[in-house]
């Protein structure tokens, strides 16, 4: 058997990936979303899509916290902590 019993991530570099990228994803479906409301017809690149890209970045923001959430409540099981309801 060469795999562990409880195999474990790197819950610190995952906090850290995800306290990092969630604003960045935040701020560039924001930015996106915005450059999609200004733009004209026959603009390139198109409306469509910027709004692909705005809403790509909000579902990688909504991972990123999912991510974020689960990593926290981990990381206080691990030191005896109760995590809030």
């Amino acid at each position: 058997m060469s795999e562990p019993l409880h195999a474990r991530s790197a819950l610190r570099l995952r906090l850290l990936l995800s306290a990092v990228f969630l604003p960045l994803f935040l701020a560039g479906a924001a930015w996106f979303g915005q450059w999609a409301a200004d733009t004209d017809p026959g603009d390139t690149p198109g409306r469509g899509m910027l709004v692909v890209v705005a809403v790509v970045c909000a579902a990688f923001a909504l991972l990123a916290a999912a991510d974020l959430l689960v990593v926290v409540r981990r990381l206080r099981a691990e030191h005896g902590t109760r995590a809030p309801r």
